[in-house]
């Protein structure tokens, strides 16, 4: 049964591991360690057992929340992990002040913005050349937090 928990340090070499699989310009542990003692970030992990399958990772400034990384292991897939993530994250978010979230995609990530789109977050802006290897835009995509009342 799939748990989403705050990330821990036990987790960081896998979660260092995830993001050396999947994306061209990884976080190395390090990195993703520091994010532990950032007390603007919080990071999720999505956990089978103490399996980590995915994580999520955001810095909040003020009102302002931003998406730093989303990952699925390859083998969970298109099982609702991401989704998961994000939707534990939002409330947790809304408890630290913020009112709206961001995050870049890469614009041929079709399956990824398929999921933003579905959680509510509409493309606000477009930034040109935004990744490497391969160099590619990133679209912005947005979403308010905020209650509609």
């Amino acid at each position: 049964m799939l748990r989403i928990a705050p990330m821990t340090e036990a987790q960081v070499p896998r979660i260092a591991a995830l993001e050396a699989a999947n994306f061209s310009l990884p976080w190395d542990e390090a990195s993703v360690r520091l994010e532990l003692e950032n007390p603007l970030s919080l990071w999720l992990a999505a956990l089978e057992e103490d399996r980590v399958l995915g994580y999520v990772g955001s810095q909040t400034v003020f009102e302002d929340a931003d998406i730093l990384n989303v990952c699925t292991a390859p083998e969970a897939r298109r099982k609702g992990v991401a989704e998961a993530l994000m939707r534990e994250l939002e409330p947790l978010l809304v408890q630290k002040g913020a009112e709206k979230i961001t995050l870049e995609v890469r614009a041929s990530n079709e399956p990824a913005i398929a999921l933003y789109q579905k959680l509510g977050y509409q493309q606000i802006g477009l930034r040109k050349g935004y990744y490497e290897k391969p160099r590619e835009d990133a679209l912005i995509m947005q979403k308010s937090l905020l209650s509609e009342s």
